[in-house]
């Protein structure tokens, strides 16, 4: 199972499929016309960790085996004006993108007359708003099935029917307005039932700028717009620009070639390793590591969970028999040349109940069996 699932959406010929295909090193269909993604691609990643290589060099457990965290990327057909009506094809795959934690919404910001455009030329802040537009329109036939299904609930008295009708019709005049769920405020006996409807606009969303290998130097102004249009009217949200086809390029060379590639084009790191650091603090996600006799491995949990919860995702026995963890941060051990060392000298703590995971703890649980 994924530690992150994210949703890639957009309208077609945007570089969709292009960036899939460098994320996941996926071969699939990636061609200069609408809806060349017909089923939804579906690719798991690992996430590059250099942290983890470290503690594996330091550590090599027996088998030898280093388990990186994932993250699970989603990709359907484009998706155009009218989708909701049905139009195009990439309102059919909506469903699938509703099971992922955020949306990816990929924007064309580059001009290329020999790749076609649903618009003829790309305009990020127009073309954002049609796919936001049918995100919302999809969300709005969500709200008024579950309307019907309770409203006679509501209407013979039934108190938690009425109370989420209220929640219903406050997320119904907000998507009539064109504003997405993300921007409501439900309080805290409403957070429960805003999360079971599982709404596309509810959650958070990435804007990835998809710039032309010629802005890579000097920046696009396409993608500047369109940062400062998402940080003026969507605080939360985050926005990052990379161009999808020196990513393809450079995911098609071996490993070791890659760093020198990157450098080449003056960049310091890899789209997919930006895309996924962005990710994880869009959604509040913090890594942690366990050193078995056979592994070493990466965990993810949300920001606040505690050593119990981190426990638990190792294994439900160890969540419910948690007694204590031992914990050393990543840089305190790196002071060290080995985990032997750095407990003999003192450096693990023992962490309770109530101790609050970092990001780059390594821990030890101790639980009862």
């Amino acid at each position: 199972m994924s530690s992150l699932a994210l949703g890639i959406v957009g309208l077609p010929n945007v570089g969709k499929s292009t960036l899939f295909q460098a994320l996941t090193r996926m071969q699939v269909p990636a061609e200069n016309y609408p809806f060349c993604t017909i089923d939804p691609n579906v690719g798991i990643v690992e996430v590059p960790d250099r942290r983890l290589d470290r503690l594996w060099e330091a550590v090599v457990p027996a088998r030898e085996r280093m388990v990186p965290t994932t993250v699970e990327f989603v990709d359907i057909a484009g998706l155009v004006e009218g989708a909701s009506q049905g139009e195009g094809l990439g309102n059919q795959f909506l469903a699938r993108i509703r099971e992922t934690d955020a949306v990816v919404h990929i924007i064309r910001c580059f001009h290329d007359p020999e790749v076609a455009h649903p618009y003829e030329r790309a305009d990020p802040l127009r073309d954002r708003e049609v796919v936001e537009r049918e995100l919302i329109m999809a969300d709005r036939e969500v709200v008024e099935g579950r309307m019907e299904r309770i409203a006679k609930k509501a209407a013979s008295g039934e108190k938690e029917a009425r109370q989420e009708l209220v929640l219903l019709q406050r997320l119904l005049e907000r998507m009539e307005r064109g504003e997405p769920a993300r921007r409501e405020d439900p309080g805290q006996a409403e957070e429960g039932l805003l999360r079971s409807y599982n709404l596309l606009t509810a959650k958070p969303v990435l804007y990835v700028a998809n710039i032309g290998e010629e802005d890579l130097e000097g920046g696009s102004e396409a993608a500047e717009e369109l940062t400062e249009a998402v940080r003026a009217s969507e605080p939360g949200a985050r926005t990052i620009a990379l161009c999808a086809q020196i990513e393809a390029e450079v995911a098609q060379l071996p490993d070791e070639e890659q760093a020198a590639y990157l450098e080449a084009m003056g960049l310091e790191q890899s789209g997919l390793v930006r895309l996924i650091q962005t990710g994880y603090g869009l959604l509040g996600l913090v890594t942690f590591f366990t050193i078995g006799e056979e592994e070493v491995r990466a965990w993810t949990v949300r920001q606040g969970a505690t050593a119990p919860e981190a426990a638990g995702k190792v294994h439900s026995d160890f969540q419910e028999g948690f007694i204590r963890a031992d914990a050393i941060s990543f840089e305190a051990f790196t002071g060290f040349a080995s985990l032997k060392e750095a407990r003999a000298a003192g450096k693990l703590r023992s962490e309770g109940r109530d101790y609050v995971v970092r990001d780059g703890d390594i821990l030890f649980f101790h639980a009862r069996t």
